[in-house]
């Protein structure tokens, strides 16, 4: 197709640079320059999609972000984009565009006998329609409200492109690029202030470059605006980013900004992402994001060849398009009157201009006279015909007399909206303006300023002192000491007069939320319903719902229904505006964390060592560890488990422990500081000992466990399992910071910077005493049961630990993780002679359950110190976190499940991780459960199955027979309620 609605000249184009592109498989040709929307309208394509609900035809409405109706599919395979706005999709040769919710094809559309069926497709039809018989809705309605629900398709593939997450830091930051952002941009940057500038389309200037009639410093706007660039781009200080959009305003001054850096290229370049996710924390805000133009709302106001005055001259003065020939324009406002002498100095016929106003400007009508065109003061448009596009136009003058016209294309303009969203984002309320008939900022967030047409002010030359006094102040409290220079200025500074119009009765359905397909009846129908506030208004209707966040639909919607309610719009009020106000992909947030990045895979120092050994390895929180190692001729996980349990308690083993969390706490006042984290007792913890312990939540609930080791008055290094590591330094902090902020005390997680053993067994002393010689004395009396040492060994530091998780003689010793592979090594080799074992988390595991400790399992989030046996641990003589709410009845409950072992009656029996108790003879029921396992494992040492687990009434059921029912295993077992402990009850191994 020839670029039919293309001027011969004019635009900020690029006319030397042909591109093409296809829509629906249809090739065409735009320029360097264009946007999809202004290609397609070039090639004299209206019709690019199908709405929502009803499959009515749609065509371009808006020239930016707010665009409701072309919405279309982007490139194929891997990195098809659904949804996509082709208002603010940047040409690039090869674009491939398909519309969407539309089958057959586009012009023939099966599912436009929606429309026939509108009656039954209201407002709140979901909500009343789908209830009966309501055996119908899993296998009936459900799927085809989801088959039917959404726009466009994903392709289902991986993605292919990479995304980054940026950080950025200045004194000011200026969000857009029109007169008042580059006004604010230019004074704060002369001045000396480091400013950044977003713009989020790929040209810089916004409305400057989308008019004729206004200069700025005698200078045609669009010119003055290259210039402004220019100097801006000259100064170091002013960093300028196109493409990226501001979409969210969070707490300490950060902006959330998208920048889309190769969505203008069919592939990225190697080595470039796809978009870059920026967080910007600025000392300083300009908000110069302008203002939407809103729809008027009449009878077959979506019918495509309908559009908003100020995106008609968008399409003209920027891109050099005729969006039409024969043209009607339709206003309340002076503006509107712009659009039709702009498209009759560009070779359009003028056919009428309604405004809804019986008094408009006399030079606005003399001028529009002078044209030839037919002037409807307090007239209306109460209907559009055509098939797929625009063809006439029905209107009614002032007296009620009704016309009729030929035309192809309608420009309306109903007002502007200030983009205010960014002021909203932290609370911030907007206020109504009767000047404007809209919505402007109220009390902004502290530090920023809004300028020009986002704060109302419509005129350029407001528009420009605004901005500029707005970059000067910013400059000046941000210590820039330099000249701001002179502010640039323009004549055109004319007030904007409006009388507001929201909704033309007529026949037909009136668009309220084009994109969502809201009619005025639904808001009506809401009205009557008793869905009044604009809150359920939105809910009840989906007006302002989807992408669209309301840009184009809320002010009508909210005011139909304010006049309906008889309440004024400042009592109505407007819905919240939340982050992220224009879509992001899911993909620009998660950046690099995707795949195997979302959750890297930590080694531990010993990896390389664990895999000579032939270790199997298991996922651990963040950490790969290994699971067991298989010795030759072992073919079943189970017999290689028990053998290096079995080494352990018939010798030693050890095990590589570097995953569990580890904090080191340093100041005067970390004693107390574990004292509040803690429930038991720690500021009286002798130096060179360590102490087990237990934290809560603030709810009462364990968190953790875990020992504490104390190596110097000041100096303490504590233990985290290891899925609650972060956790619980987060919780650390947060009880240094909030809880206790006056304690000197300063904390480090150095899990990482240590790799860790325990070295577990009778002969454990043996091994560590052949393999560190003179560098520490191990005999009992030196250092016994729960001491701890920090020495130099062969050159390097080291730390010793005689803490025991296994039950025998153990200890853990430490040493920095560039020593992690030699450590192992080093153990192995002293181990030799007492037959050494290396065993995993599997046999860990076992040997923990024979002897009673609790772990993950246990530690769930749902138990409390007293169900674990923990509860004598709580100190009645000191506060700690959780202590209070530890308390409350239901916790304190004596029929609440409580820590418990027990035993297979069958010895030779299998028991199941996750069965529930019952009484012998009670159906499997959730009214006879009486709690469920946590753990399980076989004991070689007792040889058969043992378990732990939750019971209600907990060892005061001790000798008690019961039933281990776990229907998914089919399995049901009759056990015996016993002690935890099942190994060495009298603790005498682990002081030998």
């Amino acid at each position: 197709m020839s670029q039919s609605h293309r001027l011969a000249t004019g635009g900020q184009i690029d006319r030397a640079r042909r591109l093409g592109f296809e829509f629906d498989g249809r090739r065409m040709q735009g320029h360097a320059g264009d946007t999809l929307a202004s290609a397609l309208l070039a090639n004299g394509v209206k019709l690019v999609g199908r709405s929502f609900k009803y499959h009515r035809p749609r065509g371009v409405v808006t020239a930016g972000p707010e665009e409701p109706n072309a919405l279309v599919e982007l490139r194929d395979g891997a990195r098809r984009e659904p949804n996509t706005k082709a208002t603010t999709v940047e040409l690039y040769d090869g674009l491939a565009a398909r519309s969407q919710n539309r089958w057959p094809s586009l012009e023939r559309d099966v599912g436009a006998v929606n429309g026939l069926f509108s009656p039954l497709f209201v407002a709140g039809f979901y909500y009343k329609t789908f209830k009966w018989p309501s055996v119908f809705w899993e296998k009936v309605y459900e799927p085809a409200i989801r088959r039917a629900a959404g726009l466009g398709r994903v392709s289902g593939l991986e993605d292919p492109d990479s995304y980054e997450k940026a950080f950025a830091f200045c004194d000011l930051l200026v969000i857009g690029s029109g007169a008042a952002g580059l006004s604010a941009a230019l004074a704060a940057g002369r001045a000396g202030a480091r400013v950044i500038l977003c713009e989020e389309d790929h040209a810089l200037g916004g409305r400057l470059l989308c008019e004729t009639e206004n200069e700025v410093d005698s200078m045609p706007a669009a010119e003055w605006a290259k210039a402004a660039l220019a100097e801006l781009a000259s100064l170091d200080n002013v960093t300028l980013m196109p493409r990226t959009v501001a979409f969210g305003s969070y707490d300490g001054d950060t902006f959330g900004a998208l920048e889309k850096v190769a969505d203008h290229l069919p592939v990225p370049p190697p080595g470039q992402p796809r978009q870059r996710l920026w967080q910007i924390v600025a000392r300083r805000t300009v908000l110069a994001a302008g203002a939407m133009e809103r729809p008027l709302v009449f009878s077959g106001n979506d019918r495509p060849g309908v559009m908003l005055a100020a995106a008609v001259r968008s399409y003209l003065h920027r891109f050099g398009v005729l969006p039409g020939r024969r043209v009607v324009v339709f206003t309340n406002n002076d503006d509107g009157w712009r659009t039709a002498f702009d498209l009759a100095g560009a070779g359009a016929e003028v056919e009428a201009v309604v405004d809804a106003r019986r008094d408009v400007r006399g030079d606005l009508a003399e001028r529009a006279r002078r044209l030839g065109a037919r002037l409807l003061p307090g007239g209306r448009i109460v209907a559009t015909h055509g098939g797929r596009t625009l063809e006439q136009v029905s209107m009614v003058d002032g007296e009620g007399r009704e016309h009729r016209v030929v035309a192809d294309l309608l420009a309306m303009s109903g007002g502007f909206n200030p983009t205010l969203a960014l002021t909203t984002h932290r609370g911030a309320k907007p206020i109504w303006s009767e000047a404007i008939a809209a919505f402007v900022p109220g009390d902004p967030p502290a530090r920023m300023r809004v300028a020009g047409a986002a704060a109302g002010a419509f005129g350029l030359g407001a528009a420009l002192r605004q901005g500029f006094e707005a970059g000067t102040e910013a400059a000046a409290d941000c210590g820039a000491a330099g000249s701001s220079g002179r502010a640039p200025a323009s004549p055109e500074d004319r007030p904007f007069g409006i009388a507001p119009l929201w909704h033309v009765e007529g026949r037909g359905k009136a668009f309220v939320d084009f994109q969502n397909d809201v009619t005025a009846s639904d808001v009506v129908l809401a009205h009557r319903e008793g869905f009044r506030s604009v809150e359920l208004l939105k809910r009840y209707t989906t007006l302002g719902m989807a992408t669209d966040q309301g840009k184009l639909s809320n002010a009508n919607g909210h005011a139909m229904m304010a006049g309906l309610v008889g309440k004024t719009m400042t009592d109505v009020g407007t819905t919240v505006s939340r982050p992220p106000h224009v879509p992001v992909a899911i993909a620009a947030f998660a950046g690099h964390s995707r795949g195997r990045h979302f959750k890297p895979t930590r080694l531990t120092a010993g990896q390389a060592w664990a895999e000579r050994q032939g270790a199997t390895f298991v996922e651990a929180g963040q950490w790969l560890r290994a699971q067991w190692f298989a010795a030759p001729g072992e073919t079943d996980w189970l017999q290689t488990v028990s053998r290096e349990a079995k080494g352990v308690r018939e010798s030693v083993g050890i095990c590589d422990v570097s995953t569990l969390g580890k904090i080191d706490l340093q100041g005067e006042g970390a004693a107390e500081l574990l004292n509040r984290a803690y429930v038991n007792a720690f500021a009286q913890l002798p130096v060179g000992k360590a102490r087990y312990g237990a934290m809560l939540r603030e709810d009462g609930f364990v968190m953790d466990d875990g020992t504490v080791a104390r190596l110097a008055p000041d100096h303490f290094v504590l233990s985290a399992t290891t899925a609650n590591a972060a956790r619980v330094m987060k919780h650390l902090n947060f009880v240094a910071q909030v809880l206790c902020p006056s304690l000197d005390v300063q904390l480090a997680s150095v899990t990482e910077a240590w790799v860790q053993y325990s070295v577990a067994g009778p002969n454990a002393r043996r091994l560590l005493q052949a393999m560190l010689g003179e560098a520490i004395d191990l005999s009992n009396a030196a250092f016994p049961f729960m001491g701890v040492a920090e020495f130099e060994w062969a050159g390097v530091l080291a730390r010793l630990f005689r803490i025991s998780f296994s039950g025998e003689l153990a200890y853990e010793i430490a040493v920095p993780a560039n020593y992690g592979e030699a450590l192992a090594e080093r153990l192995m080799e002293a181990g030799r002679p007492f037959g050494v074992v290396p065993y995993g988390t599997e046999a860990l595991g076992v040997l923990r359950i024979e002897k009673g400790h609790v772990a993950g399992n246990e530690l769930n989030g749902t138990t409390t110190a007293a169900d674990l046996g923990l509860g004598r641990m709580m100190s009645t003589k000191k506060d700690f976190v959780g202590r209070t709410l530890s308390q409350r009845e239901g916790l304190l409950d004596p029929k609440r499940i409580r820590f418990v072992g027990f035993k297979p009656v069958d010895r030779t029996a299998r028991l199941s991780g996750g069965a529930h108790f019952l009484d012998l003879g009670a159906e499997a029921t959730t009214a006879n459960d009486l709690g469920y396992v946590t753990s399980v494992a076989f004991s070689p040492t007792l040889g058969h199955w043992v378990g732990l687990g939750l019971l209600r009434g907990g060892m005061e059921r001790a000798g008690e027979r019961l039933r281990a029912v776990d229907l998914l295993r089919r399995s049901d077992v009759e056990i015996e309620i016993c002690s935890p402990v099942f190994v060495d009850p009298e603790g005498a191994r682990v002081h030998a």
